[in-house]
């Protein structure tokens, strides 16, 4: 076998190698989520395909206002999409359609219809969180089912995929601003 030969075999080894390594790291770290029902309308819209990161909280923890996948602790065929409303140690409460972390009014420039129920506080244990969907009064979320545990979290939604009308970044919140 002549120099090129094996060069050309060397070098496409390494490339399939390569890329076979990168379809395990992509596989791993991200995921493929549609949207199913109107529980996160008008942010995110029945039928939308999400990608998660499902890395995104081994480098940080959930954030106030982060969109996220959830393995839900109620009987479903499929992952809730939900948005994270308050962290480890904080006390949530609602009235008459209102959020308070510890006391303060939330403000949620994403919710569009108002809603109507309240909810007694909860204090959210450490490793847990308390989720909500953006349209309150037909979502399935922590107002019914309590804070969740870490471990049931899938992932951070990153991505909007479909449709293409609704391409782009995630509408993840960033309460710190």
């Amino acid at each position: 076998m002549n120099v090129n030969v094996k060069s050309f075999i060397k070098e496409t080894l390494i490339t399939l190698l390569m890329a076979v390594v990168l379809f395990f790291i992509f596989w791993f770290a991200i995921q493929r989520s549609p949207v199913e029902g109107i529980s996160m309308y008008p942010s995110l819209e029945n039928g939308q395909q999400l990608i998660v990161s499902r890395v995104a909280y081994y480098v940080h923890a959930p954030q106030r206002g982060d969109i996220l996948t959830l393995n839900p602790p109620v009987k479903s065929t499929r992952p809730f999409v939900k948005r994270v409303i308050g962290l480890p140690g904080e006390t949530v409460d609602i009235k008459k359609g209102k959020v308070y972390i510890d006391g303060v009014l939330l403000d949620e420039p994403y919710i569009e219809e108002s809603f109507t129920y309240s909810m007694a506080a909860v204090t959210i244990p450490e490793g847990e969180y308390f989720v909500l969907g953006d349209n309150r009064d037909i979502s399935e979320d922590s107002h019914i089912f309590g804070p969740i545990s870490r471990k049931s979290i899938i992932g951070k939604a990153w991505l909007s995929v479909w449709p293409f009308d609704r391409f782009g970044l995630a509408p993840n919140y960033d309460f710190s601003q």
